[in-house]
This record gives C-alpha cells, sequence and structure tokens, in this order.
C-alpha cells in the first residue's frame, strides 16, 4: 500500500491509519443477482453484455422471454442458455464477501437431498477448482443438427366463448424440419391447457396451413415471406369448432 499523505503534504506512515471498513451494502449492485435480489449463487454470465444472475434465476427467466432482464439484450433468438456461462471468479468473490453463505447453501443442498430419500453427492465445496483453460469445453450447450428449423410462434386471440386458457410463454422453439403443423398444434395445446373442444388454427403469412405439411415443406413453399430474423413466423389463434 503507498503511505498516505498528510495535511501539509508529508509522508505519515502511522499504523493507526487503516482504510475503512465499507459497509457489505455499498457492493450489492455487483452480489446481489436482479431476478431474486438475494446474493448470487451459481453466478451465470450473459455473454453478449456480461450481466449475471443466479443460474437458476436466468434459466427459468429464459422460459419465457430471451431477452436480458437488466438490458433487454436479445441473448439469441431462440435458444438463450446457449449464450451463458458460469462465472466462478465472481462466485468466489461473493463467498469470501458474505462467509455465511457457502455453509448456508451446502446445507440446504444436503437438506434437499435427504427430503427426498436421495443420497448426498459428494461434492465437496460448494466453489468449484478453476480448471486450465485449455480444459474447458467452449459450450456447454450443443445445437442437435437434425433440430434445423427455429419457430417463432404468434398468438393472434381467441374466439369469443374460448376462455381458461394459460399464456404461451416458449414463443420461441428449435425443431426438426421434419415436424409436421400437427406436432405444432400438440405443443401449443400443452403449453396452453388447452380443452378438446378448441381448435387451433395455424397461419404462415397468408396461408392456412394443414395438419399434415411440414415445417420444411412450409418454408420452402412460402420463401423469405415466411421469415422474420431467421426465424419460421406461424401465427396461430384459437377458434370453436364449425357446426355440422
Amino acid at each position: 500500500m503507498l503511505p498516505r499523505l498528510s495535511h501539509e503534504g508529508t509522508t505519515n506512515d502511522s499504523e493507526d491509519e487503516e482504510e475503512p471498513e465499507r459497509p457489505l451494502s455499498e457492493f450489492y449492485p455487483y452480489i446481489r443477482c436482479a431476478l431474486c435480489s438475494y446474493f448470487l449463487i451459481d453466478a451465470t454470465t450473459i455473454i453478449e453484455c456480461l450481466h449475471t444472475f443466479c443460474k437458476s434465476c436466468i434459466v427459468k427467466h429464459f422460459f419465457y422471454n430471451n431477452r436480458c432482464p437488466t438490458c433487454s439484450t436479445v441473448v439469441h433468438q431462440t435458444q438463450p442458455t446457449y449464450n451463458i456461462r458460469p462465472d466462478r471468479q465472481l462466485q468466489d468473490i461473493v463467498y469470501k464477501m458474505v462467509p455465511f453463505l457457502e455453509e448456508s447453501e451446502r446445507k440446504q443442498m444436503c437438506q434437499f437431498y435427504k427430503e427426498r430419500g436421495l443420497d448426498v453427492p459428494n461434492t465437496g465445496p460448494v466453489v468449484i477448482k478453476r480448471q486450465k483453460k485449455e480444459n474447458i469445453p467452449p459450450s456447454v450447450f450443443t445445437i442437435p443438427p437434425e433440430l434445423d428449423v427455429s419457430l417463432l410462434l404468434e398468438f393472434v386471440g381467441a374466439e369469443e366463448g374460448i376462455a381458461n386458457y394459460k399464456p404461451l410463454e416458449r414463443r420461441y422453439v428449435r425443431v426438426s424440419g421434419e415436424a409436421t403443423v400437427r406436432h405444432v398444434e400438440i405443443f401449443i395445446r400443452r403449453m396452453m391447457e388447452l380443452s378438446s373442444a378448441c381448435q387451433v388454427d395455424v397461419v404462415c403469412g397468408d396461408h392456412l396451413l394443414d395438419h399434415f405439411q411440414s415445417l420444411k415443406d412450409i418454408q420452402s413453399f412460402v420463401g423469405e415471406e415466411a421469415l422474420q430474423d431467421g426465424l419460421l413466423v406461424l401465427h396461430f389463434g384459437l377458434v370453436l369448432p364449425s357446426q355440422p
């Protein structure tokens, strides 16, 4: 540490003068998660904008939104979890600044497994030793080659008389081009918990799609009109079946 200067401009090496302690609250913006407002656990950083959150918090957020919760940057059009990385250095810092946190997290993990009758994994300390750079894989996630179509599902509304359905939280989906409109309808029904009496109409551009049409054929048939930033855009609405 450099010696401090007194008011007269001379050096003062007194042992009595120490760096003033700062309250932990001053560092909250850097060591707490913006989603849960608690200290970072399993700190995970978005590589697009470098904002950091708890891993569980940001993964849950990406179930229904593909933007950073802090700056609204698009993380990835269809699979935002591809663009996040563990930040072990920051997690080490958090554990050092909040002494009780690491032990508390370890106890909660043990309790979680014991309550479910499971063996507690022998993971050692919560803080994982950093590996050499060359041993770290470039990405934990890989996209299977058969998932070659990225979908954007846009809900246009429901016919009067249809109620009690959930909003579609996962609008961005990556699927095989061999999947059909019927597969898309099944996905929508499950996600929105639709009743069997409700009919799902799927439209691409100006074309009402049939259940047997594959996504690859639709993309080829409709052409550039069907795409938005590389995504195949399908609009869907909920209607009541026509009466005979």
